[in-house]
């Protein structure tokens, strides 16, 4: 990677760590201030929902447009919505005003991570595609881990209104840096500007393409019934603190993010095929351990082989992403498409979890998602082998 390159690396890591970790102070603190407003249960679930529901159906044409169109507009675009949702936010008098807000936050989302994820991938060479991917997640997961725990100490000390503005601030930041530091469109190496951008159902006949977004959407439907029960799970069932739940959450985050640089690199001279698979048995006992601890360590020891497993099978699963980006021309297409089985897999692990809790029982959410990621890493074996 030449200097200009990583120049243009350092502005996307930075703008997307700034940005994730100002969502990530307010989203957290955002049932509890709905609940204040007056809303339901079902209404906190419409505001977590608005934003998945116009999320996952603009990723596609946001990466799409992207491998025509460029990059930067809309890196830039997003950046500025999610500064101007921040504004937003401090004026949202009830609950239905939050509601659109989450709305167009999600759109701006849209525009934000696949367009980013598909930049990287442009400028990242060849056989090199697993560090730095892996690298680039990073910034992805700092923010993650860093953004609630803030958000908790702003709203603690000040108000819920200087946790919007936090938001506002950094994704503004990240505007800026986006606007002043990223090269023109013109000089963007995308290879698809006279042409057609691929259709999503074309990608999905590739076997690879879609094992990549079976076994993605699988991942995140574990995270999304571990980040939506273990909190319930932890408190109901053994009586830890809030701190303690905190800590639970953030953990396995923090190792998969760790874990990222170096299994990028591992991922760039082994089998990418078997890390994926490799990690994805690690996260099915992981999640399926859940369901049989009887104390604050054995949730500790799961969550810790969660966070190997996702470390161990994020980078492979988006350095193949990369190669085939690069295969196809369509490396914003691609994101789009894996971006899109990240927000489904949210939202089919939150939803279907509640049912099970609410039918069987707390404890069967956890098998529930071991067994879709059991059947994600067979589905995934079947399409890509030779």
């Amino acid at each position: 990677m030449n200097s200009s390159d990583k120049k243009i690396f350092a502005t996307i890591f930075f703008s997307i760590f700034t940005s994730v970790t100002g969502v990530g102070i307010v989203v957290p603190l955002l049932p509890v201030y709905a609940y204040d407003l007056g809303a339901s249960g079902l209404y906190i679930s419409l505001i977590f929902g608005a934003f998945s529901l116009s999320r996952t159906f603009l990723l596609p044409y946001f990466g799409r447009t992207s491998d025509k169109k460029g990059r930067k507009p809309f890196i830039v675009a997003g950046l500025l919505g999610y500064t101007l949702v921040s504004i937003a936010f401090m004026f949202s008098a009830d609950v239905n005003s939050l509601i659109v807000v989450r709305f167009f936050q999600g759109v701006a989302s849209a525009m934000i991570m696949p367009v980013a994820q598909a930049y990287i991938g442009d400028i990242t060479p060849e056989g090199k595609e697993g560090f730095y991917m892996g690298l680039f997640n990073l910034s992805m997961f700092l923010s993650l881990s860093i953004g609630p725990l803030a958000g908790g100490v702003i709203n603690d000390k000040f108000s819920m209104d200087a946790a919007f503005a936090s938001m506002g601030i950094l994704a503004a930041a990240g505007c800026f840096l986006s606007f002043f530091l990223l090269p023109p469109v013109s000089s963007e190496r995308i290879v698809r500007r006279d042409g057609a951008p691929v259709s999503i159902t074309r990608l999905l006949r590739d076997r690879v393409i879609a094992g990549l977004f079976i076994v993605r959407f699988s991942y995140i439907t574990c995270i999304g019934i571990i980040w939506c029960f273990l909190p319930v799970y932890a408190d109901l069932e053994f009586g830890l603190s809030s701190s303690l739940i905190g800590v639970l959450v953030m953990l396995g985050v923090c190792i998969s993010g760790m874990l990222q640089v170096p299994m990028g690199l591992l991922a760039d001279r082994l089998n990418k095929r078997y890390m994926i698979i490799s990690g994805s048995l690690i996260i099915v006992y992981a999640v399926y351990s859940f369901s049989w601890a009887e104390g604050f360590w054995d949730i500790i020891i799961a969550d810790i082989l969660f966070g190997v497993g996702g470390g161990l099978s994020t980078p492979p699963v988006m350095a193949l992403s990369v190669i085939k980006g690069n295969e196809n021309e369509s490396m914003g297409s691609i994101m789009g498409l894996l971006t899109v089985g990240h927000s489904l897999g949210m939202l089919f692990g939150s939803f279907f979890a509640g049912i099970i809790m609410d039918y069987c029982g707390l404890r069967s959410a956890f098998p529930l998602g071991a067994m879709i990621m059991m059947a994600g890493i067979l589905f995934f074996i079947l399409l890509t082998r030779e």
